[in-house]
């Protein structure tokens, strides 16, 4: 039975066949145990295994920040080194994650296809000869490219997969570690490989992907930017966004993940307020975004006068695959789903996350990995206030590790 499901899977990840003039000789029960061998070995690996036992080493991004810079460019090597012994581990972790999943789930073909991305990687990865010198780094550079870009739809394909066998998940909530640690470790060894990347850039305010004197104010205005986009190409018209607060604030901090995070926020709010005025499209109320800095952490509030989320739905839209997308979607006075707007949005850094009931759950997880959280206040009938609550990394307080 398994070996009839895998052998549907999505991409060619699994050993080869034979040659043909080998099969010619062997009679079809030798090719079917021989081909059996071959997928076992491929999905259970002894070095995995091993792996997997052993720790993950995380880094305080303030270590990150004060070691990526060097006069004889020594901590390029070092970063090499400490990713080279760091990334076999944490993918390893998430091979057994995989394996730990409920087999009918496991054996969605678009869920196997992420499992195999993993193994590739951690071969791949495992495979590489130690890193002495700037020539063995380059090469290294180079892999760590192609498997940013070879896994650049794990969270959308999670997604799809998950949705593919949701009539065989009773309780999606006993799925959330198993997606809370998943995202969030995608998330740490992106966040890495970046940064080893970028410390080769030569950038100003910049060691690495840590921003030395980070605007809140200019980042947040920057995706403004983006979800306007997107909500006047569907509703021909977008709410408006002040900015208040701490506008003036910079400080150390890491811009990737609100990359993520802020267009998330910032859609849901938008298109809240347009879908609770469709009767008066040009003349929606604002939306308000107070920034509030202090030595400890950074506070951004989303205010939104979108009518609010009913009592009996509050608790679950931070649940992962629950989306209040599939009812908005529905409404015939609306030219068409948002959701068309992904195709829109693929390119950039936010990811097409609507309609898949990924977006908030996600955001969530990202939070509490940074040291933060994600909370959600709603006045229904009024407007939803959104509090992104994060951890400075050179505050008074307990930096996060990456």
């Amino acid at each position: 039975m398994l070996r009839r499901v895998l052998g549907g899977r999505r991409g060619g990840a699994l050993p080869p066949r034979p040659p043909a003039r080998a099969a010619a000789d062997q009679t079809p029960p030798d090719l079917a145990r021989e081909r059996s061998k071959a997928v076992t070995s491929f999905y259970h690996q002894p070095a995995i295994d091993v792996a997997a036992e052993k720790p993950s080493v995380r880094l305080t991004p303030t270590t990150m920040l004060y070691s990526g810079r060097s006069q004889d460019g020594s901590h390029i090597l070092k970063s090499a080194r400490y990713l080279q012994q760091e990334l076999p581990v944490r993918i390893a972790h998430r091979i057994k994650g995989f394996r730990s999943l409920p087999f009918i789930i496991g054996c969605n073909p678009t869920i196997l296809h992420v499992h195999e991305l993993y193994i590739r990687a951690f071969q791949k990865l495992s495979e590489f000869p130690p890193i002495q010198a700037q020539g063995d780094e380059a090469r290294y550079c180079a892999l760590l490219r192609q498997l940013l870009e070879d896994h650049k739809d794990v969270v959308t394909l999670l997604a799809e997969g998950l949705r593919e066998c949701r009539r065989h998940i009773q309780d999606e909530r006993l799925l959330r570690p198993f997606l809370d640690k998943t995202l969030t470790s995608r998330l740490g060894m992106r966040m890495l490989a970046a940064h080893h990347l970028a410390l080769h850039e030569d950038k100003p305010d910049f060691v690495g992907i840590i921003c030395t004197r980070l605007s809140p104010k200019k980042l947040i205005e920057k995706w403004v930017d983006f979800a306007r986009r997107l909500c006047e190409h569907q509703y021909g018209n977008a709410p408006r966004v002040r900015i208040n607060g701490h506008v003036a604030a910079r400080f150390p901090f890491i811009p990737l993940p609100l990359d993520y995070v802020l267009p998330e926020l910032l859609k849901n709010a938008m298109r809240a307020t347009m879908e609770s005025h469709l009767d008066t499209p040009y003349n929606v109320p604002d939306i308000v975004v107070t920034i509030a800095n202090n030595d400890i952490d950074l506070v951004i509030r989303i205010s939104d006068r979108g009518g609010g989320i009913p009592h009996d739905l509050l608790d679950k839209v931070t649940e992962y695959h629950f989306s209040t997308a599939e009812a908005s979607a529905q409404d015939p006075r609306l030219g068409g789903p948002f959701r068309n707007l992904l195709d829109l949005s693929n390119s950039g850094q936010a990811g097409p996350m609507h309609g898949f009931g990924f977006g908030l759950p996600t955001s969530r997880a990202y939070a509490e990995y940074l040291g933060g959280s994600l909370c959600l206040q709603s006045l229904q009938g009024v407007g939803t206030d959104v509090y992104l609550r994060l951890r400075h990394i050179d505050g008074k307080g307990e930096s996060f590790r990456i």
